[in-house]
């Protein structure tokens, strides 16, 4: 089937009051559509169940660089204007697709794993993402060593100067960042692409699955490279009084739009895989994260369905501490 349309894209307001889908710079848009912002430009019924294959065919004014998802196939300049192709091969949810729009550096490699890399850096904030971006091939290589194959046909990063979007995205392939990001970030951003992208939520009730799994890839990072472990991280947080919004509502049940993108969703969702690693060891922990991402490699998945086979591969009943972490109000009684 084949969809013909038109129009002038803009941003659409989420009801955290944030701004998604086609977002205007002052050198093109910064194109991010997590949850709601793909249909800002294309058709779409923006159903994370519902995945794809993508081709994109932008023009852009020669000068400008249209970065999109997975494998850049051609690059063409012809009477002042430069059409760019890209491929994602591998299944899309719609609200991970982009095609932003700048003046940016450009700069490819191949991984030792034989990866293609591709980072689009606005040039105001090259120097400050340098350090960050030059980490890109050993948190790959890190991250599939504790998670399992990556899942794509490529990586790299998109770094615009947009600062007044306020978030960063882990748009396919190729997370975009509205800012230089720090090195943690992009730990965030690329875990994504295991868990929230080649794995994703069933619906957004469940994007603890993402985001918490995320932010403990973080913990996980600081503490395998000489900072605090993830036990003193959750102590951190496990420290903030009751009335904190830490503990406003449980991860897997944040109620409406407004609460997909707050604390509990993050920390507490960490703070939940903490607990479960406490209870069934390392070596079963880590063998749930790598068969999740394993076992719903392309597909979606349910908290129900993450219970279940954290139980089945450590032989535990663990329905009393995921009922805790992630769906009872408040602040645990004992961590």
């Amino acid at each position: 089937m084949e969809v013909a349309y038109a129009g002038v894209p803009q941003y659409v307001t989420d009801p955290d009051g944030s701004e998604d889908g086609w977002i205007a710079t002052d050198d093109g848009a910064f194109v991010a559509g997590e949850p709601q912002g793909a249909m800002s430009w294309f058709p779409s019924d923006n159903n994370p169940l519902d995945k794809a294959s993508y081709a994109f065919r932008v023009t852009v004014p020669a000068g400008y660089t249209a970065v999109c998802n997975g494998v850049l196939d051609s690059e063409r300049t012809r009477a002042g204007k430069t059409t760019f192709r890209w491929r994602q091969d591998q299944p899309m949810a719609s609200y991970l697709a982009t095609a932003t729009v700048g003046k940016f550096d450009v700069r490819r490699y191949t991984t030792r794993s034989g990866l293609p890399v591709y980072n689009a850096v606005d040039p105001r904030e090259a120097a400050d993402a340098a350090p960050a971006l030059a980490k890109i091939p050993d948190i790959l290589d890190w991250e599939t060593k504790l998670f399992g194959p990556y899942p794509f046909s490529a990586a790299g990063a998109i770094v615009d100067d947009a600062h007044d979007v306020g978030y960063a995205l882990e748009t396919q392939t190729r997370p975009i960042y509205d800012r230089a990001p720090d090195v943690s970030t992009v730990v965030h951003e690329t875990a994504h692409q295991w868990f929230g992208d080649s794995v994703s939520l069933t619906s957004w009730k469940d994007i603890w699955l993402n985001e918490g799994f995320a932010t403990y890839a973080e913990w996980l990072w600081q503490e395998q490279h000489g900072g605090d472990s993830a036990q003193a991280t959750f102590d951190h947080y496990y420290a903030l009084d009751a009335g904190n919004s830490l503990w406003d509502f449980p991860s897997a049940d944040p109620g409406d739009g407004a609460n997909i993108f707050a604390s509990p969703v993050y920390t507490r969702g960490a703070m939940a895989l903490q607990e479960l690693r406490n209870a069934v060891g390392d070596r079963d922990f880590f063998a749930i994260l790598k068969a999740w991402a394993g076992e719903h490699r392309y597909g979606n998945g349910t908290t129900a369905q993450f219970v279940a086979l954290s139980e089945r591969l450590s032989g535990k009943d663990l329905g009393a501490l995921f009922h805790t972490w992630l769906y009872t109000a408040g602040k645990p009684a004992t961590p």
